[in-house]
């Protein structure tokens, strides 16, 4: 799978253009775990119930555009187009933009990075033979934080939204879809 995806870096380009790699992401409700050796064997386990699509359960928008229904049979990257909350795994240049600072702790830290490679007209490719499984582990101490304190929520909301008007400030006409996107959701 490294050797793949070092495969697929070269052959896109990343050293020289603006993409964002994406790695469709999975998971397993299981502590143990024998690690998929190819497509085919994640595309069994995906099909027996041992492993599910990343957060299907609880956040399906923030990988839905990733479309593991086109994942499943690709042989070829392919382009998506970014949505409101969509916070993928992703292989970039080293020289992209940072992860927004605000957003330390839990909440919005990979959907405000993803916002900002967009506007910054990044373009979104699907490796069609890479993938990463999550495996459980307790919740940390900030989704804690996040379900049991309304403070938390609030001064996240608070963030998202000065971050929005930044973006709309720097980016300007571009960056209307993100406000659009937001109040929608």
């Amino acid at each position: 799978l490294f050797l793949s995806s070092r495969k697929s870096v070269i052959q896109l380009d990343l050293a020289n253009t603006k993409k964002a790699l994406i790695v469709p992401a999975f998971e397993t409700l299981r502590y143990r775990l024998s690690f998929p050796k190819s497509k085919a064997e994640l595309l069994s386990m995906l099909d027996m119930g041992t492993l599910f699509t990343f957060r299907y359960h609880v956040w399906t928008k923030g990988h839905a555009p990733t479309n593991f229904a086109k994942w499943r049979t690709a042989t070829t990257p392919y382009r998506v187009e970014w949505e409101a909350d969509f916070e993928p795994y992703v292989v970039v240049r080293r020289d992209c933009p940072e992860y927004d600072r605000r957003f330390v702790g839990f909440g919005w830290n990979k959907v405000a990075h993803i916002m900002e490679l967009d506007a910054q007209e990044y373009e979104f490719t699907v490796l069609p033979n890479a993938y990463m499984i999550h495996m459980p582990h307790a919740p940390s101490f900030d989704i804690t934080k996040f379900r049991s304190n309304k403070q938390y929520r609030i001064c996240l909301k608070t963030l998202k939204e000065e971050f929005q008007q930044d973006m709309s400030r720097h980016y300007g006409f571009a960056a209307l879809k993100y406000l659009t996107a937001e109040n929608n959701s």
